[in-house]
């Protein structure tokens, strides 16, 4: 008997919770980013601090 169908069977499990999780940060990210030009907009696009650029 083969071991082989487990270790693809693992590895398409951990490949395929990889994709998930960095999908979801994508997600996250974009929207953080989309709040984050709204507040600026409001603010007058002005920082606090020093300028990061």
């Amino acid at each position: 008997m083969t071991h082989l169908p487990y270790i693809l069977t693992a590895y398409g499990l951990a490949a395929g919770f990889a994709i998930f999780l960095s999908a979801g940060a994508a997600i996250r990210l974009k929207r953080d980013r989309t709040k984050l030009a709204a507040l600026e907009a409001t603010r007058g696009g002005s920082r606090r601090g020093g300028e990061l650029s």
